[in-house]
């Protein structure tokens, strides 16, 4: 028997360091996490899978909380590295990690999975 794949609810961000300190947040409690890449209409897409738990009477909601890179700034990025002291914050894009930073793996997509919806 076949059952449908639901589709996420994708949430757009504003910018490329909002999904790496959300992904950096998760990374400091101990668990795994990366930033998954494909390209759409000719633009990179990045995001984070998350499950927004506890919704009324569902057991949590899929979410892809993601950002287009209209320019292609990132493209080549392995890791997104995110520095937060009292400076400030820094988001850089690498290709390896860098010691006293949270590096962030970037995981290449070959095409936008099925279960995410159409991006605008």
């Amino acid at each position: 028997m076949s059952e449908e794949l639901r589709k996420v609810v994708a949430v757009r961000v504003s910018d490329i360091s909002d999904i790496a300190r959300m992904a950096a947040s998760v990374m400091t409690l101990g668990q795994p996490m990366y930033i998954i890449r494909f390209k759409h209409d000719n633009k990179y897409i990045y995001g984070i899978l998350a499950v927004f738990r506890d919704y009324y009477n569902y057991y949590g909601v899929p979410m892809f909380y993601y950002y287009v890179d209209e320019d292609n700034k990132y493209a080549n990025a392995k890791y997104l590295l995110l520095k937060a002291d009292e400076s400030g914050e820094r988001v850089e894009a690498a290709k390896g990690s860098r010691p006293g930073w949270v590096s962030i793996p970037v995981v290449e997509l070959k095409e936008k999975p099925a279960f995410l919806p159409r991006f605008k």
